[in-house]
């Protein structure tokens, strides 16, 4: 682990312009992930600018009716918050699924939105990564690659995003909104990530002197009926291998609408419109899940060690409809 300078910072417009010009320099927050790639050699930072004295970790109703998440909200007390346990449940079953209770207690909502992969390549310093090293190549895609992407890869980067909340975000629609020494600006969270394409370390459109400061859901009547399933390797403390968020709105025996995001299968959490498109106006039946599951993975790029992913991604999809549906 490289030495690095540390600051704490109390004051918004200070964080900011301390961090303006600074390349060497990151947020920290609860550094759950920061501190860990720090001390691999992954993440090389020289100063560490501390956020959490800024007031931003209140949940309070939004002018719309939704809720507004500061940035530095704790995982856990967003997973058991009265109102989003109420409204949104896809988004507390998502967090109490991440992590561990400790993790929980110190990861916040800002620097969930900006976790970086569990690539095994990407976390070994030794081993060529492009999302690490641009332009040293992609062991993963001729190695062991059983927890990789499916959906979203490229001939550069298979990694997959490892976050449980934003595939929740993401279903929910969720606004992510930013400060800088521009303004501040409204990032809808379907725009933020991006494609990894040619330059795999480019992973959001977030600037570098930038500062998450709270995250917007907006008020949706149905987001009631959601819920967020989880397959993995084990019970606990552990990754997904893919996951599914689920909103539907019902009418009756119904679909009038609905809202997929996946986990564990893509380089992003994967909003799927080919599965809400195969769900809208058709009955809720294990016909029309599976039709939508289908579609969600139609263009899914299996690698040798991950292929299984796609019929586990499928299944999981049409459970999670059966379950949020069991809910009407």
């Amino acid at each position: 682990m490289q030495p690095f300078t540390y600051v704490s910072i109390t004051n918004q417009g200070q964080a900011i312009q301390s961090m303006a010009g600074n390349d060497t320099a990151k947020f920290l927050a609860g550094g759950t992930n920061l501190i860990d790639e720090m001390k691999l050699g992954v993440e090389r930072s020289a100063e560490l600018i501390d956020i959490n004295a800024l007031p931003l970790t209140k949940i309070e109703k939004s002018p719309d009716g939704g809720l507004r998440i500061g940035a530095l909200v704790r995982n856990s007390d967003l997973a058991w918050n009265d109102a989003v346990r109420r409204k949104y449940p896809v988004l507390s079953q998502a967090l109490l699924s991440g992590a561990s209770p400790q993790l929980r207690n110190m990861a916040t909502t800002g620097g969930n939105l900006l976790q970086r992969t569990r690539c095994y390549y990407f976390r070994d310093v030794h081993s060529p990564c492009n999302k690490r090293e641009p332009g040293s190549g992609c062991a993963a895609i001729d190695g062991f690659n059983r927890i990789h992407a499916v959906l979203g890869t490229s001939e550069k980067c298979i990694a997959t995003h490892p976050s449980d909340m934003c595939v929740a975000l993401m279903a929910l629609d969720a606004t992510i909104r930013v400060a800088g020494p521009n303004g501040d600006r409204s990032i809808p969270i379907s725009e933020f990530y991006v494609a990894y394409g040619e330059d795999p370390a480019k992973e959001n459109t977030l600037a570098h002197d930038e500062l998450i400061t709270a995250v917007d859901l907006p008020a949706i009547e149905y987001s009631k009926r959601s819920l967020y399933l989880k397959i993995r390797d084990r019970a606990s403390y552990e990754f997904a291998l893919a996951s599914a968020a689920v909103v539907l709105d019902l009418d009756g025996k119904n679909i009038r609408a609905a809202r997929i995001a996946l986990g564990g299968v893509g380089t992003k959490p994967w909003r799927s419109p080919e599965a809400e498109t195969a769900l809208a106006g058709k009955p809720a039946t294990n016909e029309t899940f599976t039709a939508a599951a289908d579609a969600a993975l139609r263009n899914a790029k299996p690698r040798k060690f991950n292929a299984f992913k796609i019929e586990l991604a499928k299944r999981t999809i049409v459970q999670a409809l059966q379950a949020v549906v069991a809910l009407a």
